[in-house]
């Protein structure tokens, strides 16, 4: 593989998804071309990276729309899977992919994070957002906006969807495929995508409808495995074959006995937008999204017996032999699970647009888990259809809240004051039933339960000012009140829950941003700011019961307060961009598992965090020939755990799933008005997922590997209305972890009709 200097070398040389040049697909960073405007502070004299529909669909085999981030500087999202619904975790310049907790993802100002918790189970809600009605993707990097709370420490998504100014419909067909090969799997794994919109402007009143289907057949994401040093020198268990040996990512050997994970996922997308001018100046907007899920993860076993029959459970007391060692296998080894999943999304804004001295909005959003029932057996079956006892997770009724009154005050033309009021509210209920059917349960004996409630109450303003033609600057404060109540805990034994205590806290976050337009083409900024990000519910009501106590918690966990700081010079000439910023990070009680006891992992703070880096980012137009474009990003980061009183093994290692070197590389060529391909290229160097590093070998299944991925794409426009596209992602089959496996080599076929 490419060393990390090399790779640097060459991508210096090119560059980042930035800003815009003359080249008419490109979009400026803060301009509207119709639609809505960005819900980002894009007067702010900081980065902000963005991306325009049109450029997605000319460049990227966009499946979901999280891909349309995949070629932006410093940007991750482990997306394991097409349609990856549960684990596809943004990761941005000093947060890892198994912190969710430190990005935010809005869609037309509507959030989409899920701030119930923080990690790999709690993802943006991507299905919200088809890829063929975006309209622009914008990116704040830091928490440099005192619009946002502490979880912008990372960086702050805004998809913008379209809004049509006149009759528009469009209509999307697509397939895809790949050759997956590892451990004692060999199979095809693909499926199909369809999607549909229409809509139009008349008078006052202008409305959009999109909906969209997506059939996809995932490679297994995890696979049972058995550590050589757990057997049992024994004669006793089922004597088996199959097993395939391997080396875990501590370097212990294992073995392999089965694929599981294997997702099915059938997932349907619903939304109407309607808009309203109630007068020149005064829109109201209301969104209904929309998106259900019907997913089947299967398993399957490698293990077979002596007449070479598939084995999913052991003896008559669960055990197994292979090489005359006895292994448990249990239930929970080759599990199935059943999901089915509706949730429903509202968004509703009343919003002033005059530009005058004054502007306002009225913006409410509320986020609802429908149904949401995950079904899984606690007794070995051969597959999805054969019944037994099981346990059922219904998330029903969770889901978060929000509401604003915001307000724009431009009291001379030098000053823009943005100011505001917000409520932001998660509930978080989970409870677990068994029954002796896990496959069609309604209802059974309580297992656990498990809810919390968290509130964040904010005031902020912050004043932008050009106080001479070359200079700006923003001075911001945000206060924040959170309260976290309504916590409780039961179990099988339970009479009833046990309840958690409230808390309260209170906290400020100044920002600061200036910038220096030295020159037509040179600009200076610098920007700082202090982001607390407050625990999830998730997080902080946790525990288990012994003795009618909650034990196994940390019952004064606070939040992560972070310091960020950048500084950036950037050149911007007619067809060219150069961006370089200098970024530190230092985070005090960063949440994160580690051992409470020898036995019990919970989560706890890290005292300190100390994160520097640099980020380059260079685009550029007509590059040696016309029509070639040329866009890449080459970001060092240096996180490392300076203090961390509670686990003292991981002080000095490098903070979890941030790696030291990333760089992304996009060649976009034009051929004429008709043919578009483009080549990329993203590369993550040496990551480690445990916080002392103890988990050298990234290359196998709970490894975190480094990679370099070739993707391709070709699009052709056969007429005004029709164009078609092939893509291969993963050109070069590259076998890499994030704990889970990505997928290898796909190739994508699409179809698209525009009116």
């Amino acid at each position: 593989m490419t060393s990390a200097p090399a790779l640097g070398i060459l991508l210096a040389c090119t560059a980042t998804v930035a800003q815009a040049t003359h080249t008419p697909d490109k979009l400026p960073v803060v301009t509207v071309n119709g639609g809505r405007p960005s819900s980002l502070p894009t007067q702010i004299p900081t980065t902000i990276e963005s991306i325009s529909g049109a450029q997605v669909e000319q460049r990227i085999n966009a499946t979901d729309s999280e891909d349309a981030l995949k070629y932006f500087p410093s940007l991750n999202v482990r997306k394991r899977y097409i349609g990856d619904y549960d684990h596809a975790v943004l990761a941005s310049r000093a947060s890892g992919t198994g912190n969710s907790a430190r990005s935010l993802v809005y869609a037309d100002g509507i959030l989409l994070s899920n701030l119930l918790g923080n990690g790999a189970t709690f993802t943006p809600r991507w299905g919200m957002v088809s890829p063929e009605e975006i309209e622009r993707v914008d990116v704040l990097y830091g928490p440099f906006s005192a619009a946002y709370p502490g979880n912008s420490a990372g960086a702050v998504v805004d998809f913008q969807t379209r809004m049509p100014s006149r009759l528009e419909a469009h209509a999307k067909l697509s397939a895809f495929s790949q050759r997956y090969r590892q451990y004692g799997t060999d199979d095809r794994f693909g499926g199909g995508q369809g999607s549909a919109s229409v809509g139009n402007r008349q008078g006052a009143w202008s409305w959009w409808v999109d909906l969209s289907r997506l059939d996809s057949r995932g490679q297994p994401i995890a696979f049972a495995n058995k550590l050589v040093s757990s057997g049992v020198n024994s004669a006793a268990g089922l004597p088996v074959t199959g097993a395939v040996p391997d080396k875990n990512s501590a370097n212990k050997d294992w073995l392999i006995i089965g694929a599981s994970g294997q997702s099915h996922t059938v997932q349907d997308h619903a939304k109407i937008k309607l808009a309203y001018d109630v007068s020149p100046v005064l829109r109201a907007s209301y969104t209904l999204g929309w998106w259900g899920n019907d997913a089947h993860r299967a398993a399957d076993t490698y293990l077979r017996d002596a007449n070479g029959a598939k084995v999913v459970r052991g003896d008559a007391n669960g055990f197994i032999n292979m090489g005359g060692k006895r292994y448990e296998l249990k239930a929970s080894d080759l599990a199935p699970t059943i999901g089915k999943l509706e949730h429903l999304m509202h968004g509703f804004s009343l919003k002033q647009h005059s530009k005058g001295v004054w502007d306002w909005e009225v913006a409410a959003s509320k986020y609802d888990y429908a149904r949401d029932m995950v079904r899984t057996p606690v007794v070995p079956v051969a597959g999805i259809g054969q019944s037994g006892r099981g346990n059922v997770t219904d998330m029903g009724g969770s889901g978060w809240t929000t509401l604003a009154l915001k307000g724009i005050w431009r009291p001379t033309p030098a000053h823009v004051v943005d100011m505001g009021v917000q409520s932001d509210s998660a509930a978080l209920r989970t409870r677990v039933f068994s029954s002796s059917d896990w496959i069609g349960a309604g209802d059974g004996a309580t297992v656990s339960t498990f809810n919390g409630n968290t509130r964040l109450q904010s005031l902020y303003a912050q004043d932008t000012w050009r106080f001479a033609p070359q200079w700006k600057t923003t001075l911001g404060m945000r206060a924040e009140r959170w309260s976290a109540y309504g916590g409780e805990v039961s179990n099988a034994a339970s009479v009833a829950p046990l309840p958690f205590g409230e808390r309260t806290e209170t906290s400020w976050s100044p920002k600061a941003a200036l910038a220096w337009q030295a020159t037509d083409e040179w600009a200076f900024k610098a920007s700082a700011g202090r982001a607390v990000r407050n625990p999830t519910a998730a997080e902080l009501f946790q525990g288990s019961i012994v003795d009618q106590q909650i034990v196994n918690r940390d019952p004064n966990l606070r939040a992560e307060r972070s310091w960020t700081g950048e500084l950036t010079a950037e050149r911007v000439t007619s067809d060219t961009s150069l961006r370089a910023t200098l970024f530190h990070e230092t985070t005090r009680d960063a949440l994160y598992s580690q051992a409470l006891t020898n036995l019990v992992n919970t989560v706890q703070n890290v005292d300190k965090i100390r994160t520097n880096g640099l980020e380059m980012a260079w685009q550029g137009d007509d590059v040696l020939v016309h029509g070639l474009t040329i866009n890449s990003s080459l970001t060092y980061a240096d996180s490392t755990i300076a203090q961390n009183r509670g686990f003292a093994a991981s002080v000095g290692k490098r903070q979890p799933r941030v790696p030291q070197w990333r760089a992304n590389l996009l060649t976009t060529y034009h051929l004429g008005r008709d043919w578009v391909g483009s080549v990329g290229v993203r590369y993550s160097g040496k990551q480690y997922g445990t916080l002392d590093n103890t988990d050298p070998n990234g290359a196998t299944y709970m490894g975190v590997s480094d990679y370099l991925v070739a993707d391709l794409r070709v699009r052709y426009k056969i007429n005004k209305q029709w164009s078609a596209a092939l893509g291969i992602d993963n050109v070069n089959n590259a076998r890499y972890w994030a704990f889970h496996p990505y997928t290898q080599r796909t190739a994508v076929a699409e179809l698209r009709f525009d009116l």
